[in-house]
């Protein structure tokens, strides 16, 4: 029973994470709402993760950044490997 929840509060966290992980991608194409300080917070949750891939992959052409792709897919990945650890 406690795995059970314990793996629904996980899941949630990774849906939560991955809904900002959307919300920051959607908002880097108002640049005039990057001062605003709800984006502000989604970004300095978000951007030290987005920043591991962006490293790996950087922006082609420096302008279309295609690592936020990898960034999700790592995620749903991580979320698969730790709610396997959790339930067993």
């Amino acid at each position: 029973m406690i795995r059970h929840y314990l793996a629904n509060v996980i899941q949630l966290f990774f849906y939560c994470y991955t809904f900002l992980l959307f919300i920051r991608i959607a908002i880097s194409w108002f640049p005039a709402w990057h001062r605003h300080h709800v984006v502000r917070f989604i970004s300095f949750c978000t951007d030290p993760y987005l920043n591991i891939f962006r490293r790996i992959l950087p922006p082609l052409g420096g302008v279309v950044d295609i690592s936020p792709l990898l960034a999700f897919f790592a995620l749903r990945l991580l979320e698969i490997i730790v709610l396997r650890f959790v339930i067993g």
